[in-house]
């Protein structure tokens, strides 16, 4: 029979759970992962012609979103010690104190299972199977090893970031075509313009804890110069969609505007007074994808619509 101290104890997770749902909903890293379920979407979308599959869209869409909070999370675990020295992190639910090393663990497990199981049996075992070695190419294979052993890790890494519209054309049509690929470049590229203009925003604190970002090994200038380059070859890329008639010309006059308004940006980081445009180029890279990705949705069901009325 159970003491009273025991009885009293026994919701203590629950009651936990509750106090600091806020905690488990920031180490899911809720922005970026709402972006990637995003361009998810759209991969869905952009595989059918017409109305998307309700079942595969739902569950595909939850899992593929529970799945990169799980790898988040286990983000969240194996850079507490470098987030602790951060000036950008070092108010992060584990380096304040907030969840233990173990509680998120264990949610990181729980979101991972789920996720898993739910693909597997409501949506396929290809899209599953993508999903798992992306959620261990970001949380394993990039957080353990390649973020601290070249400059290169995020070009490299982002290799898992630029899955989901991978993920969702496989989840409604159980394939992955060569359209699907090109949103996988699409985002790939767009990947380390993006995130080297924060590094060159925190160079100070990466350079703290001896990770390894560009700024940090080869300096702020070279730094640019890569950034403009990879954004020469992302709007480059860009065009694609258009050119092999996956998109029409709504995308293509949309993606050739974004695209000089991220060329501006880049060109602006070569300005040494302007202090804050790494940081400015960073939020619009942000908003660059979810435009461009925006717009080829559009411009996707625009005949459709048109047909319709």
């Amino acid at each position: 029979m159970k003491s009273s101290s025991q009885i009293k104890q026994s919701p203590s997770l629950l009651s936990h759970s509750l106090e600091h749902w806020r905690d488990y909903y920031e180490i899911t890293k809720p922005k970026v992962v709402l972006l990637l379920v995003f361009t998810a979407l759209v991969g869905m979308a952009l595989a059918v012609p017409f109305w998307l599959p309700v079942q595969e869209t739902f569950f595909g869409l939850l899992g593929i979103g529970m799945a990169a909070s799980s790898a988040a999370a286990i983000n969240h675990v194996i850079d507490q010690r470098t987030d602790a020295i951060m000036k950008r992190t070092e108010n992060r639910p584990i380096p304040k104190g907030a969840l233990s090393t173990r509680q998120c663990l264990t949610f990181a497990l729980a979101l991972g299972i789920v996720s898993m199981v739910m693909l597997v049996v409501l949506v396929n075992v290809l899209t599953a199977v993508l999903t798992f070695l992306s959620l261990i190419g970001y949380a394993i294979v990039y957080t353990v090893y390649l973020k601290r052993a070249t400059p290169q890790n995020i070009v490299i890494g982002g290799a898992a970031g630029a899955m989901p519209p991978v993920l969702g054309w496989a989840a409604v049509t159980n394939e992955v075509s060569a359209a699907a690929l090109l949103l996988f470049l699409i985002v790939f590229i767009w990947t380390p313009p993006h995130f080297w203009a924060l590094a060159i925003h925190r160079r100070d604190d990466y350079a703290k804890v001896d990770i390894p970002m560009l700024p940090v090994t080869h300096g702020i200038p070279f730094t640019r110069v890569q950034i403009f380059l990879y954004t020469v070859l992302l709007v480059i890329i860009t065009i694609f969609p258009y050119l092999i008639q996956m998109s029409g010309l709504l995308y293509l006059v949309g993606a050739l505007v974004l695209g000089a308004m991220f060329l501006w940006h880049a060109w602006k980081l070569f300005d040494d007074t302007a202090t804050k445009q790494p940081i400015k180029t960073f939020v619009f890279s942000i908003n660059y994808l979810m435009w461009l990705f925006g717009i080829m949705l559009v411009d996707h069901y625009l005949p459709v619509m048109a047909a319709l009325f």
